[in-house]
Order: structure tokens, then C-alpha cells, then sequence
């Protein structure tokens, strides 16, 4: 029974599909030559494997878990981004297209705020977390804002912001220039307040959230095939480990693991 209002089952499951489907590059198998594309460092290989207590298969895992969850962000951007399109009075520009908002919220018979000022549009800039933008990038975002009212007297700006430090619909004050600045219709809103508001449900995120970990298991479960990558690196490694003629297992690991980055170093080339 599927329990979500403001969104079809089909149109869920379609878009946690193509989110999914996003991880692609990141899915395909590890072997020792893409492990150490961008150059690992041994030393700190070896400190973080001795201090934790970690096996070398753990602490491999370890590296290429962090090396695919680096550009994972864009993917979970896209997912907190995308499911707009699907929310009733929602759109979500082309990349760059229509003044570069991530989502346009309109409704002709008027949107209500918090502070009771009703608006035809919000216009959308959203972040993943609220400590993403340094000063620089704030002032430029709240600039971009100002200038949206300006060419639109009935519509609001939010900074929306899907880790925020609290649920929260405020005013949004930055400092640009040194000088704080601020408008009623420019706010900083949490994802669960925004959810809110496009749905009229005040629990919508919570009710996405409870049944989306069943529906991402759904498709890995349909697809697993395709998606658990067969990496080799540990294999790799150990094969190498075992061409160093040392005594200690150990060793023989921890020389495999140095040769990744000091191959051409002196006492290494040999």
C-alpha cells in the first residue's frame, strides 16, 4: 500500500531508479590501477591500519569506499533536487536554464509564508548542507536573490538547505560586503519546511524518508547483478606482496602498498 500523497508510487520508484543509475562510474569494479589513479598515500594507508586495528582488506575497502562517496554528493544533489518535478505545481529547470534556480514553485492561487506575505512564485537555490557556501559564494547567492525581486515583485527566494542546523523557515541574513544583509522574502528554509509547503503535508519529508530505504532495496535487490562491482585491488596488492621475498607477511603488505606511490623512490626501485 503505498502511502505518500504528494508523489505516485511509479513516479518514487522511477526517480530512485535514475538516482541510482547516476552511481554508474562510480559502480564499475576497482582494480589496483583505478585504486591509485589519483596517487594514494601510503604512510597514511599504514598509520590509519595500525591505529584502528583494521585488516588490510578492511582498510582497502575502506579507500575505495571513500574514493566512490567523493562524487557521490552530485548524485544526492540530483536526488533532492530531481523529485520536485514530480510535486504538483513544482518545476525543475534545465541545468543553467531560467535564471539557474534548482526549483520554481507557482501557484496562481497564491503561496502563503510563514510571516503571512502571500507570493505567486518561490524561486529555489538548494544547498546538500548549510556550511557548503563560504562567504563569497552566500553573497553572490543573496545578490542573484535581490535581483529576482527586483524583476518580480510577487514572488520569494528560498536558500534551501537539506542538512540544515535545525528545521527552520527564518529570514535569511548574510553578510555581504561586510554589511548584513536581509529581506522578508529571502529565506533560509530547511528541506522538511519546504516539503511542507509545496505539499501541504507538514510531515512530507518525514513520510519520503520512511519509505525510501524498502524502495532503494527494491531496485538493488532487481539489479544486483549489475550494481555490486567485483573489485580486485586487495588480490592485486597481495600478489605483489608476495614478489617482495620478506619473511614478514606484514611487511611483504605494508612494501606493496609503498611501492603504490614510491615505485621510483630512492631504496624502492630495487
Amino acid at each position: 500500500m503505498w502511502n505518500l500523497q504528494f508523489i505516485s508510487e511509479a513516479n518514487f520508484r522511477t526517480h530512485v531508479h535514475n538516482t541510482i543509475k547516476k552511481y554508474g562510474e562510480k559502480l564499475k569494479p576497482y582494480d589496483l590501477k583505478k585504486f591509485n589513479k589519483n596517487h594514494i598515500d601510503p604512510i597514511k594507508l599504514i598509520f590509519d591500519k595500525t591505529v584502528y586495528g583494521s585488516t588490510w582488506e578492511e582498510i582497502i575497502s575502506n579507500e575505495i569506499f571513500r574514493q566512490r562517496d567523493k562524487s557521490n554528493n552530485n548524485d544526492i544533489g540530483y536526488f533532492h533536487q530531481g523529485i520536485f518535478k514530480y510535486i504538483k505545481n513544482c518545476h525543475v529547470p534545465q541545468n543553467g536554464k531560467e535564471g539557474g534556480w534548482d526549483v520554481i514553485y507557482r501557484d496562481e492561487n497564491g503561496i502563503k509564508l510563514v510571516d503571512g506575505s502571500i507570493v505567486k512564485t518561490v524561486y529555489v537555490e538548494m544547498k546538500n548542507k548549510h556550511n557548503t557556501m563560504n562567504s563569497s559564494s552566500s553573497g553572490k547567492t543573496f545578490i542573484k536573490m535581490q535581483n529576482q525581486l527586483l524583476k518580480d515583485d510577487d514572488c520569494a527566494c528560498f536558500l534551501v538547505e537539506v542538512i540544515a542546523k535545525q528545521s527552520q523557515d527564518i529570514k535569511w541574513e548574510p553578510t555581504v560586503d561586510k554589511v548584513k544583509m536581509g529581506h522578508k522574502l529571502i529565506r533560509r528554509v530547511s528541506i522538511d519546511k519546504f516539503y511542507s509547503l509545496v505539499t501541504g503535508e507538514d510531515d512530507a519529508f518525514y513520510q519520503m524518508c520512511v519509505v525510501l530505504p524498502k524502495v532503494i532495496q527494491d531496485i538493488v535487490n532487481s539489479e544486483k547483478s549489475s550494481l555490486i562491482p567485483q573489485d580486485t585491488v586487495i588480490k592485486d596488492i597481495m600478489k605483489i606482496a608476495k614478489e617482495q621475498n620478506i619473511e614478514s607477511n606484514d611487511l611483504s603488505v605494508a612494501m606493496a602498498i609503498y611501492m603504490l606511490g614510491f615505485s621510483t623512490y630512492i631504496g624502492f626501485v630495487k
